[in-house]
Order: structure tokens, then C-alpha cells, then sequence
């Protein structure tokens, strides 16, 4: 269905339909006509592979994707937005929706169903209230997925994209850049969406590691000490480190020493590869 993203059109498919906007959900829906395709055009999806999209709406970019994809498979958890989405994508053969949590959906299970071996990537304006816990899903569960592009925060894309070592960075930075190569596409300013949020957000493309690094030490243990390092920001990192790990500060600095790490350091100058060290220091190597 053409003219999705007009404000008049918008109105009145949901106007006939009986909705009203869950701001529980983060619904905002996009009305800038370029956003879309530019999104669509960025993921890399073709007439030969598959893509997920997580929140589709109204399925403005979810036309978009349906013109590019050889199959989409659009995840929405509010039900009321079904027969909407039935009406603004009923031109369409190659898309299913599915009724459901990307949080508790078995994703692994869908692709393998889905999709029959093609390519898949995933592409999603995703609601900002869940935006780390979707991508670090997508991540962890080390899905066969060959790129996530999403819109989040623009805060939040600076975070998850930052450098390591930046001042920007934080446990969830450290763990894209160990599952993936992230970087910020384009920004999209609030009079994008209706009704407008109260920030701008940004469009990122995580480039998923077929292999992620080799770190010699156990990936458990590695993430559990990042995460350590980052609960206390105003801390040294072996301050911190310490009282989240419950660990004595004596130990800890030693293990800094061994790892070859300032002990005035704190958790955001840090490489992954001196978070590495740090593990096998406290820990032990794999």
C-alpha cells in the first residue's frame, strides 16, 4: 500500500481500524517518506534472501522490505495492529507476521522454518524501551544472521557504536563489538515519527562475526568482569571490579599488574583485549 507514512492516510486506516497508540509499546510511527527505503536499501536484503523485521506498525517499512526480499518475516507482539497489517500489506505474497514477544519467540526455530537455508538479516525501527535486550538477544544467541539494521535512540547508537576506549563506551558496547562490527548509518530526527518522541534517533548496522575473537579465556567470565568494571562509571575499574565482584581489591590490583593495566584506569579506556587479559588474569586462561 502506497502513501503508508502520510499522516492523513495513518489516521485513517487507524481511525477505521479503532486504534490508539500504546505508549506501554513505544509506538511511533514513521512519517517521513525517505526514512524507509533508505533503511530497506542499507540492510542488503535481495530478491535472493530473507529479513526479520521486529515492531513493523503499520508495515510502512515493512512494503519497503517486501519489495527488496525474497521472503520477510515481520515479528509484532500488540494484536490489535494484525488486521491492520493485513489491510496495508495484502498486496504482498511473500510476507508473514507473526503474533508475538521477539523476547520469548524461538528466533532460531523461525529462521530454520522460514527461510530454508536463504540469507537472512534483520531490519527494525525497534521500540526504544526494549532496543538493548533485542539486540543483545540477536547477539548472544549467535543467530544466523548475516547483519541487524535498526533505528534506536540516537543515544543509544552512539553507545552501542562507540570505539572501544572512547567515552561513550559501556558493557553493552563491549559486547557488540566482541559479536559484531557496528556502525551508525544516518540519523532521523523526531518530526519523523507521529505522534514525535522527545529525542532523535539514529539508523545502525551491526556487522555479525561469523567467528568472534579469540579472547583465552572463558566468555562467561570475560563478560562478567566487563560487567563489573562498568557498575561503578565515578570508580577505578579495580574499585569497581572488587565490590562487584566481591573480590579483595589486593587481588584484583595484582591481577591489573599482570594484565599490564594502569591502576588508575577506569572501565570505558579499556580494549577488549585488556578486558581479555584481565579475565585470564583473575581467572585463568580457557
Amino acid at each position: 500500500m502506497d502513501g503508508l507514512w502520510k499522516i492523513g492516510s495513518i489516521k485513517d486506516i487507524l481511525g477505521r481500524h479503532g486504534f490508539t497508540f500504546s505508549k506501554s509499546l513505544g509506538q511511533n510511527f514513521l512519517v517521513n517518506p525517505a526514512v524507509c527505503p533508505r533503511m530497506a536499501d542499507s540492510c542488503g536484503v535481495d530478491a535472493q534472501s530473507g529479513v526479520i523485521e521486529v515492531g513493523p506498525g503499520l508495515g510502512v517499512l515493512t512494503c519497503e522490505l517486501a519489495r527488496r526480499a525474497r521472503k520477510v518475516v515481520a515479528i509484532e507482539l500488540d494484536e490489535r495492529l494484525l488486521p491492520v497489517l493485513d489491510e496495508t500489506l495484502d498486496e504482498f505474497g511473500n510476507v508473514r507476521v507473526i503474533n508475538g514477544d521477539v523476547l520469548k519467540l524461538d528466533l532460531r526455530q523461525i529462521i530454520a522454518d522460514e527461510f530454508g537455508g536463504m540469507d537472512v538479516c534483520l531490519c527494525a525501527n525497534l521500540p526504544y524501551y526494549i532496543t538493548s535486550q533485542v539486540i543483545m538477544r540477536l547477539l548472544e544467541e549467535r543467530l544466523p544472521l548475516r547483519s541487524i539494521t535498526v533505528m534506536v535512540q540516537k543515544e543509544a547508537a552512539q553507545r552501542l557504536c562507540a570505539p572501544m576506549g572512547s567515552r561513550d563506551c559501556g558493557a553493552v558496547t563491549a559486547a557488540v563489538h566482541y559479536y559484531s562490527e557496528p556502525e551508525i548509518l544516518f540519523k532521523v530526527s523526531k518530526g519523523s515519527f507521529m505522534p514525535a518522541p522527545k529525542v532523535d534517533s539514529a539508523v545502525i548496522q551491526l556487522h555479525v562475526r561469523q567467528q568472534t575473537p579469540d579472547l583465552g579465556c572463558d566468555e562467561r567470565q570475560f563478560f562478567k568482569v566487563v560487567r563489573a568494571a562498568f557498575a561503578g562509571r565515578r570508580k577505578t575499574a579495580i574499585n569497581s571490579v572488587s565490590m562487584s565482584l566481591g573480590i579483595e581489591k589486593e587481588r584484583v590490583a595484582a591481577a591489573f599488574a599482570a594484565a599490564g593495566i594502569a591502576p588508575t584506569s577506569r572501565a570505558e579506556q579499556l580494549q577488549l583485549q585488556q578486558y581479555a587479559a584481565l579475565t585470564a588474569a583473575l581467572y585463568g586462561g580457557k
